[in-house]
């Protein structure tokens, strides 16, 4: 597997270590390949003669830890479902997992608060299902973190979304979360209860992906992941874009090299022009990125095979080894 911007993890503490030593990275040891760990990786692959791609590849590791084998991608073989959501997750935060479940947004979409793994937010009324599920069945851990605060959180969802949209804002300066509810949302994001209760709801739009799939006679677990992200960003394909993906298929040329990825593009395409105009482009961007099992989404580069094992394997491969 390739380290690249966003991921976290031990392999990527090893690294940064490795580069500490050689005084080319002075920022913290904490496992989270950020911008000043990938201009310390150029200049020490400048030094070394190699493409300063920023990234630690396999021939980037073996000069750092000869001998040392290339770490592994844990989420490359975990669950299909577990799979889509660490990809959208990753596209939503900006954070591979497991930093995404804490990912927090304020009201930059006008959506009051967002936060979580898939971005769940308050203005749609998509965050408080999560909260009340976390402080029904885990109220003790919910209650070690909000202390004095926990009344509240709790019987927010009880307000209208007027109120709780107010309420939100009031805890934010220019869009950005204050103290101390950064600190305990960040918190609740990194219990494996709350961690569990997100993957949870994620299971519903992981359902219907398949769903998607199997209406748009797809088979690949990149095609569920294309579904998954479509279902998370953008929501439903109305009936009038599905009528213009299907009259697309039928004049898909009979030589096309891969019928799946040209069907996900179709989709992808349409999907995206038919997003609110201010996020075409992003829509567009980050669902040929899957589409393509490749691409730049955000600042940050994707291979979904080697970061997720999303290739184009068929899904009911993975749905019959995960019975």
């Amino acid at each position: 597997m390739t380290l690249r911007r966003g991921m976290s993890g031990d392999s990527v503490k090893q690294v940064q270590e490795f580069l500490a030593n050689l005084k080319l990275y002075l920022g913290p040891i904490d496992g989270i390949y950020g911008g000043g760990m990938e201009a310390a990786v150029k200049t020490y692959q400048n030094q070394q003669g190699f493409a300063p791609s920023g990234s630690v590849d396999p021939t980037t590791w073996a000069r750092m830890f000869p001998g040392v084998p290339v770490p592994n991608s844990q989420i490359a073989s975990a669950p299909l479902a577990e799979r889509c959501l660490a990809l959208t997750g990753s596209i939503e935060t900006g954070k591979y997992p497991p930093d995404c479940f804490w990912g927090l947004a304020g009201d930059f979409d006008h959506m009051g608060l967002s936060f979580g793994a898939l971005q769940w937010n308050v203005g749609q009324g998509t965050l408080q299902a999560l909260l009340v599920d976390m402080f029904s069945a885990h109220a003790d851990v919910a209650r070690n973190i909000f202390h004095e605060h926990f009344d509240t959180v709790a019987a927010l969802h009880s307000a209208t979304i007027a109120d709780q949209l107010a309420f939100t804002r009031s805890v934010q300066t220019k869009g950005v979360v204050q103290e101390p509810w950064q600190g305990m949302l960040t918190a609740l994001g990194m219990t494996t209860e709350f961690q569990g209760i997100q993957t949870d709801h994620a299971g519903k739009i992981f359902q219907e992906a398949l769903g998607l799939c199997v209406e748009y006679n797809l088979t690949s677990e990149r095609a569920v992941a294309l579904m998954f992200d479509i279902v998370t960003q953008c929501g439903v394909i109305s009936d009038i874009v599905k009528a213009q993906i299907l009259a697309d298929f039928a004049h898909i040329p009979s030589n096309v090299p891969d019928l799946e990825v040209a069907k996900m593009c179709i989709i992808s395409n349409r999907r995206a022009a038919a997003s609110d105009p201010r996020y075409v482009d992003d829509v567009r961007t980050r669902k040929l990125a899957i589409s393509h099992g490749v691409g730049l989404v955000h600042g940050i580069f994707y291979d979904l095979d080697d970061m997720f094992g999303l290739g184009l394997k068929p899904f009911a491969q993975a749905l019959a080894a995960a019975q």
